[in-house]
């Protein structure tokens, strides 16, 4: 185990290490002003802003990590979602909503009841409607590509809207049925869940498990049905308005503490750009077009690469190694912190991963991952069963002793 530990320590120093990408992806993302000059015409007077134009992701100044963490959210969703800490006024939420003119392709059902080709294919053409399975022994298809969805949880969404509930119109009609909730209808799609400190711990365990499990049950009395819940979980939250639950906390696979900028350069650079986007958004989104499409594309890419993509044993031992010396406990760990290298490997165009692939993510996987309390919860137990172990074994070798003795007795 000692030579494990060669290069076992993580630093921001080390972790900063790292070639320069070819992938046109990495570099938009790392690089400080990737696109043109902000234009320096003078803009028009202020105006609102239309719902559909959205300020571009890689226009955001800055923020490099919480801008990395979600584009390998998006190029493989197994890291285990998003959770993304800091003050207000930092763009966290305005990064998530960029997202929109990234996000990939996806093959959708067209069938109302979610029937998939892989599903009679792989179990029998009994796990598909009727309908479906004439299309299919037809050679029609059941499916077809979809852009991916942003789909935003209210602040003040109930669990029912959330996992779904009895349908009241079609209750109107006579008939009683359950409705879809947002959980369903983010199958396939990215959600976002602003201030995630603040829902109730109910609606939270619904959303967590859901993403785990990639499905759920709703059961309203003697109804029940299971909606599909394949989809990325993007979190933000204000620390200073109250803290995550542990048990929360761990679902995620990816944490970035976002922060506000510290170069007064960039901060000019951030008013400026705020500036444009208010009274000429098109202006603003026509500039970043080029990037925002070549992302795009890497994104996309990078996905079809990601099944390809593998991790040398000895890798993956000097990941469990790191962790091993942090003393985490939690094995989301590991499973975060591989399959973010895997994503940064695959955005690199490469189908091996790399030592500084590991470094690369390593903070965003395992910040926070430790608990003090289990540690010595740990500790504690520990002893107590040594304790306990050791009056058995005093009371096992008392009652061999008597036994012998008992038999010597006999013999007289």
């Amino acid at each position: 185990m000692g030579e494990d530990h060669q290069g076992a320590v993580l630093s921001a120093e080390t972790l900063s290490e790292a070639p320069r990408r070819t992938s046109m992806l990495l570099r938009l993302l790392e690089e400080r002003n990737p696109a043109a000059q902000v234009l320096r015409a003078r803009p028009p007077a202020d105006r609102p802003v239309e719902e559909a134009v959205r300020f571009p992701f890689l226009a955001i100044v800055g923020q490099t990590e919480m801008k990395l963490a979600l584009a390998l959210a998006l190029i493989n969703p197994a890291v285990g979602g998003v959770l993304l800490m800091g003050a207000r006024g930092t763009g966290k939420t305005t990064a998530v909503r960029g997202l929109l003119d990234l996000l990939p392709s996806v093959e959708r059902s067209l069938c109302p009841y979610g029937c998939e080709p892989e599903a009679a294919y792989t179990l029998g053409f009994h796990m598909v409607c009727k309908d479906c399975a004439r299309k299919l022994g037809h050679g029609e298809p059941i499916t077809a590509p979809d852009r991916m969805r942003l789909i935003e949880l209210p602040l003040n969404a109930r669990l029912e809207d959330v996992v779904g509930g009895l349908d009241e119109q079609a209750a109107v009609e006579g008939k009683v049925r359950i409705r879809y909730g947002l959980l369903a209808q983010a199958d396939q799609n990215l959600l976002y869940v602003d201030e995630v400190n603040l829902l109730d711990p109910e609606i939270v365990n619904a959303i967590l498990d859901a993403a785990a499990l990639g499905r759920y049950t709703v059961r309203r009395g003697p109804l029940a049905a299971t909606y599909r819940a394949r989809l990325v979980l993007i979190a933000s939250m204000n620390p200073e308005e109250g803290a995550l639950r542990p048990q929360i906390h761990d679902r995620f696979g990816l944490r970035v503490v976002v922060r506000g900028l510290s170069d007064p350069e960039d901060r000019l650079e951030v008013y400026r750009r705020v500036r444009l986007f208010r009274s000429n958004p098109y202006a603003l989104v026509a500039q970043w077009a080029h990037e925002t499409a070549a992302a795009a594309a890497e994104i996309a890419e990078a996905r079809r690469r990601l099944p390809r993509v593998t991790i040398p044993p000895e890798l993956e031992r000097q990941a469990i190694n790191w962790i091993h010396q942090l003393g985490i406990e939690s094995s989301r760990a590991e499973i975060a912190l591989l399959e973010a290298a895997r994503a940064y490997a695959a955005a690199d165009g490469r189908e091996v991963v790399t030592l500084q692939d590991l470094r690369a993510v390593a903070l965003m996987a395992l910040r926070q991952r430790r608990s003090p309390f289990v540690t010595t919860f740990v500790a504690q137990q520990e002893k107590e069963d040594q304790e306990i172990m050791a009056i058995i074994h005093n009371w096992h070798r008392r009652s061999n002793r008597q036994r012998k003795a008992g038999r010597r007795g006999g013999k007289r």
